[in-house]
């Protein structure tokens, strides 16, 4: 199995946390979105993993420390990991095709750009499937058509009148990597007018004319990291998880002085509290310091100076120095706000 992972946008929706860490980078619950979830593939997918594909963008933003943060995420698997690049936005299935070479055998394509939890369960008898989940407003997002067999006959674009209820999240197996990437190379030599993207759906809808049949899958969890509002109630959503998993959050070096830390929280190596409470539902990165605080509810990455603050809520980025008493911020990398 092979888990191709497109992640060549930058999140201008999460900003300013996205300007100088892409999105899908970004730890929430104490580790970055596309580690999280590479691994809940792995962990439910049944067989192991040969190789993660990830497809990054510019290389300038996209640099070598994130190359090789992500080569361990496949290395930790026990598989190969490579890089493609994305160098202009011309759609999803254009993602996808950049990695062309690694389009064979039993696939995974998966953004990285959601959190899910679920039991994939792959159908050995279909050409593929797409997960879905049910959402209460289906005009906000793609959605699947079902035929009464539970078969996918169409895949709809945030549909005016009631198709379905089942969204797609960006979650996709194919039984035949070849085949998705046979139609992909057809559509994108059909013509295109200007500004008009190749989309992955082309060559599932292809695939399906011919006779492929494809079936939903099911998340139990599925969360996005669109915003830093959104943001925060995933990690606190994942904080609840991962505890209830049984892992491990507090890291063992931390340094507590006169502070107390209410759970489920995340504590990263080497993190200090002095005269703070940290928690509930709050994640704190490796090396940061908190002082004379109180924290709740809040995401602050690593390396940063928290003093005098009582946050709820908050969002904040790495090495940046924080001393105040607003109950909201939201803070990008190398600030100072005092």
């Amino acid at each position: 199995m092979k888990i191709i992972v497109p992640m060549a946008g930058r999140g201008s929706r999460l900003r300013p946390h996205s300007l100088t860490v892409p999105k899908p980078m970004l730890p929430v619950a104490g580790s970055p979105i596309v580690a999280q979830l590479v691994n809940e593939i792995a962990r439910v997918v049944y067989q192991p993993i040969e190789e993660v594909a990830y497809i990054l963008g510019d290389p300038a933003f996209f640099g070598p420390t994130i190359e090789e943060e992500l080569k361990q995420v496949a290395k930790d698997l026990g598989a190969k990991a490579t890089i493609y690049r994305q160098l202009e936005p011309l759609g999803t299935g254009h993602a996808v095709m950049c990695a062309a070479d690694s389009l064979s055998g039993p696939i995974i394509v998966a953004y990285a750009d959601t959190l899910i939890r679920t039991d994939l369960s792959l159908d050995p008898t279909v050409d593929g499937m797409i997960w879905v989940k049910k959402v209460e407003n289906p005009k906000a997002y793609g959605v699947v058509k079902m035929n009464d067999a539970n078969h996918i006959t169409a895949l709809v674009e945030k549909p005016e009148e009631f198709v379905s209820d089942l969204a797609v999240i960006g979650i996709y197996y194919f039984k035949v990597g070849e085949t998705i990437k046979a139609e992909l190379e057809k559509t994108m030599i059909q013509p295109r007018a200007e500004g008009e993207e190749f989309l992955l759906n082309e060559g599932i809808l292809a695939m399906m004319q011919k006779g492929a049949v494809f079936t939903p899958g099911a998340v139990k969890e599925w969360m996005d990291c669109g915003n830093p509002k959104i943001t925060l109630q995933t990690n606190t959503k994942m904080l609840n998880i991962l505890t209830a998993e049984g892992n491990k959050l507090v890291a063992e070096d931390v340094i507590i002085e006169n502070s107390e830390i209410i759970p489920p929280c995340f504590i990263g190596s080497g993190v200090i509290l002095k005269n703070s409470t940290v928690g509930p539902h709050s994640a704190i990165g490796e090396g940061t310091q908190i002082e004379n605080s109180t924290i709740s509810k809040s995401l602050i990455q690593k390396h940063s100076l928290i003093q005098n603050a009582q946050l709820e809520g908050a969002m904040i980025g790495n090495h940046v120095k924080y001393d105040g008493k607003f109950s909201f911020v939201s803070i990008g990398d190398y600030s100072e706000l005092s």
